[in-house]
């Protein structure tokens, strides 16, 4: 039996961002449509997720019976380190405001989506769920992290205290059509897509890139996310019997979504290169950070629940440099 059917009323907070309209085309695909008033996208305009009181008084209009929080601020490492406040602050404010307003409504399931940061800089790799709260993050982007690890455990707190059933995920680095391409707060495959594909229509010489390189990190295309929510929204329970468990046999709250493609920054730098067909040099800038050495998410429980990532890496790149070359002709360059 599925946890949630077609009849439910399903808000997706941040549904113009990367994750948001990945949801959106799935849920389509799957027959949640909005015609049928069941599918609740509200714009920034219309919502100011940061405003207790706008987020109040819309849940008590619209009612929704499920909520899916893929709102937040995001960006990188430049971004993380100029903006600290922002990260932290903006990012408790969405988080708190929905999860309480959920709950205060009756919300039937809520899916909250962590992100990988939050596990400690060193911890053992894969890294499991129960590694969380371990040891120290990372400097760069503790800020996001501090907020987001705030999020899950509002979540956990709701669920042992109230019965609330809401969930999370804790996405590995994403990357897919609607990407944020900004040269100041894109993540890395957005980043590298933008600054290759630039450098082969304008016949640069080089193209610098942040770092030794030498990091690892694992991609998971955005539509296997959107994939995973739907999949877990409608199967997995950590209350019932068989759901996973951590070390101790306790109810695991939260599951690492990943995928099989963990690749150096150096490696994906030629990979992108070799795909926009760019022949110039590629130069490291080792007076930047590298960030975290290695984040490999271990997905054992998740994928015993019977999901997993299915884009490889190579199909994910093409399909995202043809979505970018469309939102570069007709967004970036007017910006």
């Amino acid at each position: 039996m599925k946890l949630i059917d077609h009849n439910d009323k399903i808000f997706i907070a941040g549904s113009n961002g990367m994750v948001g309209q990945a949801l959106c085309r799935l849920l389509n695909k799957k027959g949640f449509n909005r015609k049928n008033k069941n599918f609740l996208i509200p714009s920034k305009k219309d919502l100011d997720l940061t405003n207790n009181k706008q987020v109040e008084i819309w849940f008590n209009k619209n009612k929704p019976d499920i909520v899916i929080n893929a709102a937040a601020k995001v960006g990188g490492i430049l971004a993380n380190n100029n903006m600290p406040v922002d990260f932290l602050l903006e990012n408790m404010k969405i988080q708190n405001n929905l999860i309480e307003a959920s709950w205060k409504n009756k919300v039937k399931r809520l899916l909250f989506l962590g992100s990988s940061c939050i596990y400690p800089k060193f911890c053992n790799q894969p890294i499991k769920e129960e590694y969380l709260l371990t040891d120290s993050l990372e400097n760069t982007n503790q800020w996001y992290a501090i907020a987001k690890i705030a999020g899950i455990k509002l979540c956990e707190a709701y669920r042992r205290q109230y019965g609330f059933d809401a969930i999370t995920i804790m996405p590995t680095n994403l990357y897919g059509p609607n990407d944020n391409y900004s040269n100041q707060n894109s993540h890395v495959m957005a980043s590298l897509i933008r600054r290759f594909y630039e450098a082969k229509i304008n016949n640069y010489s080089n193209v610098v890139c942040w770092g030794t390189g030498n990091p690892l990190r694992e991609f998971l295309y955005v539509d296997d996310l959107a994939e995973a929510c739907l999949y877990l929204l409608e199967n997995w329970s950590p209350t019932d019997k068989d759901s996973p468990k951590d070390i101790n046999g306790n109810p695991l709250n939260w599951l690492n979504i990943g995928s099989e493609y963990e690749i150096s920054i150096k490696e994906l730098s030629q990979k992108i290169a070799n795909i926009v067909n760019y022949n110039g040099e590629i130069v490291w800038d080792n007076s930047k950070p590298d960030g975290t050495p290695r984040k490999k998410l271990d997905t054992t429980r998740v994928n015993k629940l019977g999901w997993k990532a299915k884009t490889n890496l190579d199909e994910g790149i093409i399909s995202t440099l043809k979505s970018f070359k469309y939102e570069y002709a007709n967004k970036i360059l007017r910006n």
